[in-house]
């Protein structure tokens, strides 16, 4: 029984420091660029969006598919980002512990 009382207690003090660390990563802000920096777009740590700067020689009434994959470009370098930083950070929390394949901590 004494093993049971400190896997439960483990596992709330887990609980207690996913909470912290989620509150850490919305709080973090991460940059994806484009067009050499001339595309912004700024993510929080759980995968907002906070921001997108285009730089105003990209706007052209005419090009803006091209704008609009300069944005996605962006995004998606930003979410790479963040998904890299939670890794790591979930990493930090378990001590290295590899969850099962499909297996994710909630976020």
């Amino acid at each position: 029984m004494k093993n049971i009382g400190q896997m439960l207690k483990q596992a709330q003090q887990l609980q207690t420091r996913m909470a912290e660390v989620q509150e850490e990563l919305k709080a973090m802000d991460v940059s994806g660029q484009s067009a050499a920096g001339m595309c912004v777009v700024t993510l929080d740590g759980k995968g907002g969006v906070r921001s997108i700067k285009i730089d105003p020689s990209l706007v052209d009434p005419k090009e803006t598919e091209v704008m609009e994959d300069l944005i996605v470009a962006a995004f998606n370098d930003a979410k790479a980002k963040v998904d890299e930083m939670v890794k790591e950070k979930m990493s930090e929390l378990t001590g290295g512990l590899k969850l099962p394949p499909g297996m994710s901590l909630p976020f």
